[in-house]
């Protein structure tokens, strides 16, 4: 590719913050940006394996990307060159780390700098250092300003919320901590819970154990736990009876003590399941609370619980509730673009049946 010989090209080094702006007969000019790493192996990890990553920042934010050595020139818009630099610059500090860069992290990078643009605050600050949460076969961290702030609410407080729609890291993030909190000895336990409301079934009707019975109705627990410390060991803890899984209504009772205590779905419970279950929460326990208020699927006319719990709750000392977006969704990219496009509809209906 060309190099810009242009005299007013703009040089920027990772450590530099200068930029500018200047203009040819009245116009914005594209503006080149150049920084230089010392690193040549982390610039590598940086770029990806036929430059994935730097193809994918280029198609993202429109800009053109040239790696000679240890050198990267940016040319495009002034703006989205400035993205891009703050991008590759984050993710090389996130290299440096010892963190994988790996495409999930380069898609979180981008919608972390959106977010972040006009602030001090950079990717590299939200997704390393306090932020990773360490599990036996991975590092963990937030993908984006979000799950920034669910995670640090995760850490510090006994109640959260985590409320919003699938694919925004409530379940996941959550039992990174839990298992993270067990292996250090934080808590002696991991309890797994939800209502069982589905397509008119109930557990009775369902072949086998109890377990057997609620193990589909918990497998986005297993699947993260088996990513973090695999199959084999979460087989063994079940056994032990350190991971427990129950159905909501067996909570009933139970003061749960030195536990991590995590219930899914609780957008269906009721509100007085809600109110059995908070009360269950024990000496050296927190708990976790998650669920997405638009896949309600009580009967017609019953509150949920979830709904009810944050009206009386939210907003008192050492309860979080953390509010996620489609903007937060961390899946494929396709995931996001399906959830805006639901949401959108029901806005138009809902204004249609407002007039």
């Amino acid at each position: 590719m060309a190099q810009n010989k242009n005299s007013d090209e703009v040089i920027v080094t990772p450590k530099g913050d200068k930029t500018a702006k200047s203009q040819v007969n009245g116009k914005d000019k594209e503006h080149s940006l150049r920084l230089e790493f010392s690193d040549n192996n982390k610039l590598q990890e940086l770029c990806g394996r036929h430059d994935a990553h730097i193809v994918h920042i280029e198609d993202r934010l429109g800009v053109q990307i040239v790696v000679r050595g240890n050198q990267i020139a940016i040319f495009g818009n002034v703006e989205q060159a400035e993205k891009a630099k703050i991008i590759l610059q984050d993710l090389y500090e996130i290299a440096e780390s010892g963190l994988p860069i790996t495409p999930s992290q380069v898609d979180a990078a981008l919608r972390m700098t959106d977010g972040l643009i006009n602030t001090r605050v950079r990717p590299s600050d939200l997704m390393s250092g306090q932020a990773i949460i360490n599990t036996p076969n991975k590092k963990v961290s937030p993908r984006s300003v979000q799950q920034h702030v669910y995670v640090n609410a995760l850490k510090s407080c006994s109640l959260v919320f985590g409320i919003g729609p699938a694919g925004t890291g409530k379940t996941y993030l959550a039992t990174a901590l839990a298992i993270s909190m067990l292996v250090s000895k934080q808590v002696k336990r991991i309890i797994l819970t939800r209502p069982v409301v589905e397509a008119g079934e109930s557990l009775g009707f369902l072949p086998g154990t109890l377990e057997e019975k609620v193990d589909p109705y918990l497998r986005p627990f297993f699947d993260a736990m088996n990513e973090m410390i695999g199959q084999e060991r979460v087989k063994q803890l079940q056994e032990q009876n350190i991971i427990e899984i129950a159905p909501l209504a067996y909570m009933r009772g139970r003061t749960l003590t030195d536990a991590f205590i995590m219930l899914d779905e609780a957008q269906n419970t009721t509100a007085a399941q809600m109110k059995m279950f908070l009360t269950r929460l024990g000496e050296g326990s927190r708990m976790v609370i998650s669920g997405d208020p638009s896949q309600v699927d009580l009967k017609h006319g019953q509150k949920s619980g979830m709904k009810d719990v944050l009206e009386v709750l939210e907003g008192l000392d050492g309860i979080e509730a953390i509010r996620f977006t489609e903007a937060d969704v961390v899946r494929h990219q396709l995931v996001s673009t399906i959830v805006q496009a639901y949401n959108e509809r029901d806005r138009q209906i809902n204004m249609r049946l407002g007039d």
